[in-house]
């Protein structure tokens, strides 16, 4: 299972943007906004947010690991902006035009710093030391070699002005068993200048650059691996439940679970004055809780604590004091 708490904050955020999915909120100055995606929106130095979006989907595919990775980018309808917006001559776009059918790292842009075509032209030499820009900031962070400038590629939505990107999983050899996962992109993103000032009277333009993360995509991923794999699916990160066979022990079960609280451990118990054993038990069961702590008036008058293994169903008795250093040595282990 991926350790999910290893992502960056910032990753974080991003990907939990995109499940809690909050109304949008209109977005004015040089302030980051967390609607449907992650985005940065305002004025500032070419290139620099551009990369620190690629950065991210680095670190979001990198800590969720999937797997190897690559992200695609380009320019949005490369000839079309040449010619009708940039002012390009026509044979100018077709020679850039030769280039859709490579791929490659800051080498190609070098490349075509090097066609005499594009190096008379201002508007292609203004995009290509963008390029190259970013390429720079890339390297400083140490993702250069996931990124693939490929002219191919299209995304298809109106919307975007600059550079696009779309990040694709490797297809890696299947196992025994195992069937290959086409999936597609997980993720994308790219620069879009112009739409926020549609929405504003008065016309403000905001540049914006942001991304998105494929969250079901992704989710699909790692429950197919974990099936193949043999592996449950957990819908819960608790680690310990805090169980009892006897009536009128809440106040008891709300001692134990605050100490494993405050601990650090993540614990559970039912919402329910007086839970049946065998429901608790259950419920532990179906969730995939590694561990139970049981306690009733034997364990109360005794000075201990019964420790269940969900998976073994084995039990173990140990005294109270030593309950907290008995489970972060479980869970460790595990």
């Amino acid at each position: 299972m991926p350790l999910l708490g290893l992502l960056p904050r910032r990753a974080w955020a991003a990907l939990l943007s995109q499940l809690l999915r909050p109304p949008c909120a209109s977005c004015t100055g040089a302030v980051r906004c967390q609607s449907q995606d992650f985005d940065i929106a305002g004025q500032f130095d070419p290139m620099i947010p551009d990369a620190e979006c690629l950065k991210i989907i680095c670190e979001i595919l990198s800590g969720l690991q999937l797997g190897d990775f690559f992200i695609k980018m380009a320019w949005k309808d490369v000839r079309h902006e040449m010619v009708a917006k940039k002012g390009l001559a026509p044979e100018v776009a077709d020679r850039i035009g030769d280039y859709v059918q490579c791929h490659g790292g800051v080498s190609l842009v070098e490349q075509m710093f090097q066609d005499p075509r594009l190096s008379q032209n201002k508007q292609a030499l203004e995009g290509l030391e963008d390029l190259k820009l970013l390429f720079e900031y890339l390297t400083l962070f140490g993702i250069a070699e996931k990124i693939s400038f490929d002219l191919s590629l299209a995304r298809g939505l109106d919307y975007y002005t600059g550079v696009i990107y779309e990040a694709v999983l490797l297809q890696t050899p299947t196992q025994a068993g195992e069937e290959p996962l086409n999936v597609g992109s997980v993720a994308a993103g790219g620069r879009y200048d112009g739409l926020v000032g549609m929405f504003d009277p008065k016309g403000h333009k905001v540049p914006c650059v942001g991304l998105s993360i494929g969250v079901e995509r992704i989710f699909y991923i790692v429950e197919q691996r974990m099936k193949t794999k043999g592996e449950k699916v957990r819908t819960t990160e608790t680690q310990v439940f805090v169980a009892t066979p006897q009536k009128n022990f809440l106040q008891e079960r709300l001692k134990l679970i605050t100490e494993l609280w405050d601990a650090g451990i993540k614990a559970e118990m039912l919402y329910k004055n007086n839970p049946k054993l065998l429901t608790q038990l259950h419920y532990c069961e179906s969730t995939g809780i590694p561990l139970v702590v049981i306690i009733g008036e034997q364990e109360l008058k005794e000075g201990i604590i019964k420790i269940r293994s969900v998976a073994s169903r084995e039990e173990v008795a140990i005294k109270r004091e030593n309950l907290v250093a008995e489970i972060q040595k479980r869970l460790s282990e595990s």
